[in-house]
């Protein structure tokens, strides 16, 4: 009995590892880039396999990044729960862990999709659980922007998955992507200020003061409403899409104008809600005019 009642907190345990949110919204931007990448509807159960295999990767690396940063978790009150950083979890049972999921996942996709899949998802994760985590994340304040590129990378991957190729519609996805990044972390780090300030990480907050990272937002978001107008630029994408990342630009612009002029917390709370909202938006409006062209 006892046994049985330890199973589903010790399964959430590792599953918390994953950071299942965060996972989900990179493997969605994946699996629409596996629809941009054919005229028709794509293979199935090519989509399937490709959606498993990036998600275990993706879900590999979250957790080497938690286990790198237990003790930084453990400082702060947004992390402090993670069973990381309260030693729920060993290190030794979190890097079997991620090596297990990791592994499956690679011959998931070197098996069921194709090698340039899984040697990018690979160096995806390469990209963020050590790239990143361990050398960029406490070094800089630019840690956030260098570092963005892996986590922009899931539609290339789910391109790749599909045409076994990341031709340049691809890469404008994964740009957006990597300049969508800075004003969305920031926002967060903004109001989480205290908090990182206990990590000793050099968040830009801290490092360089809140009106210099003010700034930096509403930069990154004017660069971010004219990237997302480049696959209207290129033919990629039709008015569907043009009319919605306006519309999804403006707002976000006004987002970050009012950060930028009149600064409270309770803002960059809704600035940061907002960005997960605008990005999910931004590709389904790709793909709904993938389809419906106009």
């Amino acid at each position: 009995m006892t046994t049985l009642s330890l199973a589903p907190n010790r399964f959430a345990q590792y599953w918390a590892l994953t950071k299942p949110r965060v996972t989900q919204l990179a493997v969605f931007c994946a699996v629409i880039g596996m629809f941009l990448a054919t005229p028709t509807l794509p293979d199935w159960p090519t989509v399937l396999a490709a959606t498993a295999g990036i998600w275990l990767l993706a879900g590999a690396a979250f957790a080497v990044n938690c286990l790198v940063e237990r003790e930084i978790d453990s400082r702060m009150a947004r992390t402090a729960r993670r069973p990381s950083a309260q030693g729920e979890i060993t290190a030794q049972q979190i890097l079997l862990f991620s090596g297990a999921i990791g592994g499956i996942g690679m011959w998931v996709l070197n098996t069921f999709v194709n090698p340039l899949t899984m040697w990018l998802t690979f160096a995806t994760f390469v990209g963020y659980a050590v790239i990143y985590t361990i050398i960029l994340k406490p070094s800089t304040p630019q840690n956030i922007v260098i570092g963005g590129l892996s986590g922009a990378m899931p539609p290339a991957l789910g391109w790749a998955a599909i045409a076994n190729d990341v031709p340049m519609q691809a890469w404008l996805l994964v740009l957006i992507i990597f300049v969508w990044t800075p004003p969305h972390f920031w926002a967060l780090a903004m109001y989480r200020r205290d908090d990182y300030a206990k990590s000793g990480l050099p968040m830009l907050p801290i490092t360089h003061g809140g009106e210099f990272t003010r700034f930096h937002i509403w930069l990154y978001t004017i660069a971010l409403f004219a990237t997302t107008m480049l696959p209207f630029a290129v033919q990629m994408s039709g008015l569907i899409y043009l009319i919605s990342a306006v519309l999804l630009g403006l707002i976000f612009l006004w987002f970050s104008w009012q950060i930028y002029r009149s600064y409270n917390d309770i803002l960059a709370r809704k600035t940061f809600a907002f960005s997960i909202i605008y990005l999910a938006l931004l590709f389904a409006a790709l793909l709904i005019d993938h389809y419906i062209k106009l």
